[in-house]
């Protein structure tokens, strides 16, 4: 018989899990990774990577595959898309390693976040708890997560990034680029990747407590505690 247990710490687990998996996979796809300095579209670079034009001053960004631009021509606005259409071309071997390891750890959440939505009916996989399982897999995906972002600033020194953010740019060394709220949200996706592996032991301990046997013992298939 399939027992529905719903608890505070059950679902508070689940949410969390769901929106480190977003978040991580909405940051992953973004291009606000890396913000350029300020310049125009038909803007010229000087020798200590500068630009000087006359018109309004926007600021680039340039992402793991993706960037966005502003053209000359184009009148509607900034044009975002990628600019590796292979693996290959993606802009340094670093950049190459972080999106293996950001995209293992992203798939691993995903699976997580999509397991977490039906442990409410089933609480273990193979005799074994399916939290504990989950939360052993978000601490993979933490350190694969950890590996990725580790890897990322030290693909700063490739020609492509020094066109965004001047020739003073190198691994670990922005130059005149910031950060962009992607990588922010990547951080914070992975601290919260491994809240929620730690937190996955209290939503075992919730749904496998006393007060869950007893309901379980008295017929109910719906129990709800908090």
């Amino acid at each position: 018989m399939c027992h529905v247990i719903v608890t505070c710490r059950s679902m508070l687990w689940t949410l969390l899990s769901i929106v480190a998996a977003f978040g991580e996979l909405i940051a992953f796809m973004s291009t606000d990774w890396l913000v350029g300095f300020p310049r125009t579209p038909d803007a010229v670079f000087g020798p200590h990577g500068g630009a000087a034009a006359a018109g309004e001053a926007y600021r680039p960004t340039l992402g793991l595959y993706g960037r966005c631009i502003r053209l000359p021509h184009l009148r509607r606005g900034v044009l975002c898309g990628p600019y590796a259409v292979h693996f290959g071309e993606i802009a340094s071997g670093f950049w190459q390693a972080a999106s293996i390891f950001l995209a293992a750890g992203i798939l691993l959440l995903c699976a997580v976040a999509f397991i977490s939505v039906f442990t409410m009916c089933f609480q273990s996989i193979l005799k074994k708890s399916i939290f504990n399982v989950c939360g052993l897999l978000q601490a993979i995906a933490g350190l694969f997560l950890i590996l990725g972002l580790m890897l990322y600033p030290a693909g700063w020194g490739s020609d492509k990034v020094q066109v965004y953010c001047g020739s003073d740019s190198g691994p670990y060394r922005a130059g005149l680029c910031s950060m962009g709220w992607a990588f922010y949200t990547a951080m914070g996706g992975t601290v919260l990747t491994f809240v929620c592996a730690v937190f996955s032991a209290q939503a075992e301990i919730a749904t496998s407590s006393d007060k869950v046997q007893e309901e379980i013992e008295e017929g109910k298939s719906l129990i709800c505690l908090l």
